[in-house]
């Protein structure tokens, strides 16, 4: 079922989902059952599949190091395929501009459509640690814009080399990230918002933000977004903080500014456990406030790992 759908079917109630990232190579799929399972009893509709690109590392040849690229998470639409199958849920795998060429990424789409995969993340995806810019993979997407054009024309039955007569078509919902508070290389929100109305009239039928922890950034941003013309159904990120790291490492990644209030809690802190008890609690307020005004869902960054999520979904649902 389309995410769209489930909102639809809900008929007002906030739905609860959240996101999760591949095992590292050699590592088991159990793992993320363990943590996905505690999940469950909160019923969500789908879960997102996170895709890591490739990264450069070094190996030793003849005494030399020599530069190979790989994919430390590698699996998403495989997870995807067995996480459906398993617990019987909707799931969603991000599809990147950033490492796949145009027909990596139609290859990819008609797999999905034989799993059976309704729904699909387009996202740019990040820089490599070598660029200073973003940078095209040859033969692949610049924009999410233009991979959402590819997405909505498969849809169409427009291949990339052939336009066919199909008896069975995709039908993808596709979902794109918004910054309540800007991507981190746009000149301004204004601009920002530009360019979520071009995904949006490319095809886009949802929109899920970057996490944030002041819940105006969230209102204003949809406010904003509305005047713009973009009348899409718009999911709130919400990642729990959990570690005293994150005081310096979030804001520096995703360019996005700490209320003051979660900022005195966190350093008051005398370690880790303290700071997830922390993010637990900011978590839960931001959401009660989020849920009673009437968010579509609300999507939570887990990483991985579920204890913290579960302890803020059972304050919630």
């Amino acid at each position: 079922m389309k995410v769209t759908e489930h909102i639809k079917k809900a008929k007002g109630k906030t739905l609860f989902s959240f996101e999760i990232i591949p095992p590292k190579k050699g590592k088991s799929i159990q793992e993320l059952y363990n943590n996905i399972d505690p999940l469950m009893e909160f019923n969500p509709p789908f879960i997102d599949v996170t895709t890591s690109r490739e990264e450069h590392v070094y190996v030793k040849k003849q005494g030399l190091l020599e530069q190979k690229i790989t994919r430390m998470r590698p699996g998403t639409l495989g997870i995807c395929a067995a996480l459906k199958h398993k617990y019987q849920t909707d799931t969603i795998p991000h599809v990147l501009c950033g490492g796949f060429t145009k027909e990596e990424t139609e290859y990819l789409l008609v797999d999905c459509q034989y799993l059976g995969i309704d729904n699909v993340m387009a996202l740019r995806g990040d820089t490599m640690s070598h660029q200073k810019y973003f940078e095209a993979t040859p033969g692949g997407h610049l924009y999410a814009k233009e991979l959402v054009t590819q997405i909505n024309n498969l849809n169409s039955g427009k291949y990339l080399h052939d336009v066919l007569e199909v008896d069975d078509r995709a039908d993808f919902c596709i979902g794109v990230a918004g910054y309540p508070e800007k991507h981190l290389e746009a000149p301004s929100l204004q601009t920002d918002l530009k360019r979520l109305k071009e995904k949006v009239d490319a095809g886009a039928d949802y929109v899920v933000t970057q996490m944030f922890f002041d819940n105006q950034k969230y209102f204003d941003f949809v406010a904003a977004a509305k005047k713009t013309g973009i009348h899409v159904p718009i999911l709130p990120g919400i990642k729990p903080f959990a570690i005293h790291k994150h005081l310096q490492l979030l804001p520096q990644v995703f360019k996005i500014d700490l209320p003051e209030a979660l900022i005195a809690a966190v350093e008051g802190c005398k370690d880790n456990a303290q700071v997830r008890q922390v993010g637990v609690e900011w978590s839960i307020q931001q959401s009660k406030e989020l849920q009673q005004a009437g968010v579509p869902g609300l999507h939570y960054y887990s990483m991985g790992k579920s204890s913290n999520i579960k302890k803020i979904a059972a304050a919630l649902f």
